[in-house]
């Protein structure tokens, strides 16, 4: 993939106390998918109380650092679109699916 537009869209977040998220809608450009075993954390996550992002956007999944995910294509993820919201964390990738 080397178009952004090409890139799976966030769908839905869920998460309240994130500076990009807007009426569950995310204005980052683009996130980061991480963490560790069964947890999928959203890396992009940040609980502050000023509102970052680009004000009209469609956000997308920039980079997955789980290769255990198998929407995962070298780092990249291959769904059509995730949903973030509350799991083991307070925003984790709820589209994660282990191999």
């Amino acid at each position: 993939m080397t178009d952004l537009m090409e890139l799976p869209a966030i769908a839905e977040c869920s998460v309240a106390g994130c500076s990009y998220n807007d009426h569950s809608h995310c204005h980052a450009a683009a996130i980061t998918v991480g963490g560790t075993g069964g947890d999928a954390q959203c890396a992009t996550f940040i609980p502050l109380t000023v509102k970052g992002g680009l004000d009209k956007v469609l956000s997308h999944v920039g980079a997955c650092q789980r290769q255990d995910c198998s929407h995962n294509a070298h780092l990249e993820c291959t769904a059509d679109s995730i949903r973030v919201g509350s799991g083991h964390d307070v925003a984790d990738c709820l589209t994660f699916a282990p191999r």
